[in-house]
């Protein structure tokens, strides 16, 4: 038997920390290869860690809500076999009484595929001979039954609800199937007589994870890129109609259509036209590199924050598939499953605050892009339409972009030319 490390992996690309969320196991908890081990929070997801050994866990290393830096060991397993832990890699082992014979040597231990890239080694290994010793040793004292917590079971915003409440999740009864904890199961378990507020007393909340990411990657970008932001008001009538149109639209049966769909063929259809804004500045290199796909991100408000995930090679889907994307991209979001693979590779990002009911903002751009387009609230106005007023829906947008790869010339083209597609969806697809 031999007692195995797990060490924390780096689950995106160069992620340096993350925190722990909730344990799904506890001491003496058997665990088979794959089972999942501890829920994870990283800068940009929560993500389920599986286990790389097969055994029974010995040790907790690290407390949930603790931040880990990858590397560090989380837990340490018991494996092969059920005799007495074999002593940490740091000390020394017991020396074995001279005279010992060996019996029989046991059978391999076949390499099996394991999900993270910690535990098996890649070739089939064998255990050392055991040796008969000369005297009986006594018996272990039995373990006296064990009161291991069950997994709970309900979704990452509502375990981070829960930390946010000082609620211990293991303490309430869900309602859902299989027994899943609710966001009304968490509130009814709160119910009681509210603490009388001190507000003399300043409270303080550690930053961490997605909110601790997304203000290094703002203040790196703000002190970066020269920011520029030009706005422009658009008759967005034709948008509403067309939107009507494919609600009504067989095809589009059970998909979510909206106004950001037809920005995101706006954006597309300009990145098109003016390639130039779907790049980065290279510092180190002093190159502008101008990326081949567009990478669409979509600014999406969360329970742990801003989160901008993004649709891989936009610019290749039809109308439809976009729409879905767009849709899948948003639940996955909000129920806190966004993959950090969906999180990196951005190259032009749509945000939209009219959902907040604010006209017009000045977007910090994501680190490595050239330009984000900002969305205001659709509002019904007079405009003016053939020298007549008459009521039209309006919407405010701005753009930002990075002075050093886009000037005022093109900035102003590629506003303008996603300003006039929202006028006219119909002529911006003609022309696609």
């Amino acid at each position: 038997m031999s007692v195995q490390q797990f060490r924390l992996p780096d689950v995106g690309e160069g992620l340096t920390e993350a925190e722990i969320v909730t344990w799904r196991v506890a001491p003496g908890d058997p665990v088979r290869l794959n089972d999942i081990l501890v829920d994870i929070e990283t800068a940009k997801a929560v993500v389920e860690l599986p286990s790389p050994y097969a055994g029974v866990v010995d040790r907790l290393l690290a407390e949930e809500g603790q931040t880990v830096d990858v590397g560090s060991p989380i837990i340490a397993i018991r494996t092969a076999g059920d005799g007495p832990a074999a002593p940490p890699a740091d000390e020394p082992a017991a020396a074995t009484p001279a005279g010992d014979e060996p019996t029989a040597d046991e059978p391999a231990v076949e390499r099996t595929a394991v999900l993270v890239g910690y535990g098996v080694s890649a070739q089939a290994r064998t255990r050392r001979p055991r040796r008969a010793t000369r005297s009986v040793r006594p018996a272990e004292p039995a373990r006296g039954p064990h009161t291991s917590r069950p997994p709970v079971l309900t979704k990452p915003p509502l375990r981070k609800l829960a930390k946010d409440l000082g609620v211990e999740l293991t303490e309430v009864r869900g309602s859902g199937p299989g027994g899943r904890i609710t966001r009304q199961d968490l509130l009814d378990h709160t119910t009681g007589p509210a603490p009388v507020a001190d507000h003399r007393r300043d409270e303080r909340l550690p930053v961490r994870g997605v909110r601790k990411a997304t203000a290094a990657a703002m203040v790196a970008s703000a002190f970066t890129a020269p920011h520029v932001t030009e706005f422009l008001t658009v008759d967005m009538t034709g948008t509403v109609e067309f939107v009507d149109r494919l609600k009504q639209d067989p095809a589009f049966q059970g998909v979510k259509v909206s106004p950001l769909l037809v920005a995101s063929l706006a954006v597309l259809d300009a990145v098109r036209r003016h390639p130039d804004v779907n790049a980065r500045w290279d510092e180190e290199n002093q190159e502008i590199v101008r990326f081949a796909d567009v990478n669409l991100g979509i600014a999406a408000a969360t329970p742990r924050g801003l989160l901008v995930p993004n649709v891989k090679a936009a610019q290749n889907l039809p109308v439809r598939d976009l729409a879905v994307a767009l849709n899948e991209l948003a639940a996955t979001a909000r129920e806190g499953r966004t993959r950090p693979a969906d999180l990196s590779g951005g190259t032009i990002t749509i945000t939209n605050i009219g959902v907040f009911g604010v006209d017009a903002g000045t977007p910090i751009l994501n680190p490595g892009e050239a330009a984000i387009l900002c969305l205001g609230a659709l509002r019904r106005m007079p405009w003016v339409v053939d020298e007549q007023v008459v009521p039209r829906w309006t919407v405010q947008l701005s753009l930002s972009f990075d002075h050093r790869l886009v000037d005022g010339e093109l900035g102003s083209r590629v506003l303008a030319h996603v300003g006039r597609f929202l006028e006219d969806p119909l002529w911006g697809l003609a022309l696609r």
